[in-house]
């Protein structure tokens, strides 16, 4: 029913538009498969159709944004699946959860997005439920300057074993990031300082950062936050259902 409708759909903008575009202007209509007497004919068809049952072209439109929907999810997932290595297997990326699960999920963040921060506790919510799933997390700051340096101090800090602790002072203290909130926190941590701020300036540490960005254009991810989970992507604040739903659809694949 929906391929029927689509293609209604899509029946109506091809002959309605070359007709509505030759009469606002003199100049010859684009190229078309229908003849004018066609599209006269189909037109008036439509007309009556919809005259009877209006539904018929929200039903359409319906249809053909369900199919576009399908049309992404299918890039989305075919992306995923040629970017396995790069999101499932590089070297050195932060982990939580279970090292050994048999899911994975793939977390793109940014230290001062509302939206991450106010995952938190759902996230953790579903770990505490779930054990054996294993979570990347993959930094990537688009909010700004503070974002940039928040994202330094959480990758410096795992060099020092301290990621998750540093992740959570970021995550949890003001999204008004500097390097004095960032020093404020090594020291309440316990982290060495000076080599913390060493280890920001490094550029690896930038060269992971950008990896992560590039990464994240390619998945076509429009912000933060994102989980890739199995061959699916879940874009923004999600809720904990939404969560055990893609595991659950993972386990199955």
């Amino acid at each position: 029913m929906n391929r029927f409708l689509a293609l209604l759909a899509a029946l109506l903008v091809a002959v309605a538009l070359p007709a509505a575009a030759q009469q606002r202007s003199s100049a010859p209509s684009p190229p078309s498969s229908f003849s004018a007497a066609q599209r006269a004919e189909i037109l008036q068809i439509l007309r009556n159709a919809l005259r009877t049952d209006p539904s018929i072209l929200r039903d359409a439109i319906t249809a053909l944004q369900e199919d576009e929907a399908d049309r992404q999810q299918g890039a989305s997932r075919a992306a995923i699946a040629g970017l396995a290595d790069d999101l499932l297997h590089t070297p050195g990326d932060p982990v939580a959860g279970n090292a050994n699960g048999d899911v994975t999920i793939v977390e793109f963040y940014d230290v001062r997005c509302p939206y991450c921060r106010r995952m938190l506790p759902v996230f953790a919510e579903f770990l505490r439920h779930e054990g054996n799933v294993r979570v990347i997390y993959k930094d990537i700051p688009i909010l700004g300057p503070g974002s940039v340096v928040g994202a330094k101090a959480v990758l410096a800090a795992q060099r020092q074993g301290a990621y998750l602790k540093m992740h959570d002072a970021m995550m949890n203290g003001t999204a008004q990031i500097d390097v004095e909130v960032v020093k404020a926190a090594a020291l309440r941590l316990g982290l060495d300082w000076e080599r913390l701020q060493r280890d920001m300036a490094d550029p690896a540490i930038q060269a992971r950062i950008d990896a992560n960005l590039k990464l994240a254009h390619v998945l076509n991810i429009q912000g933060t936050p994102a989980y890739v989970v199995g061959e699916q992507m879940l874009p923004g604040a999600v809720g904990l259902a939404d969560l055990q739903q893609a595991v659950a659809l993972a386990r199955r694949k």
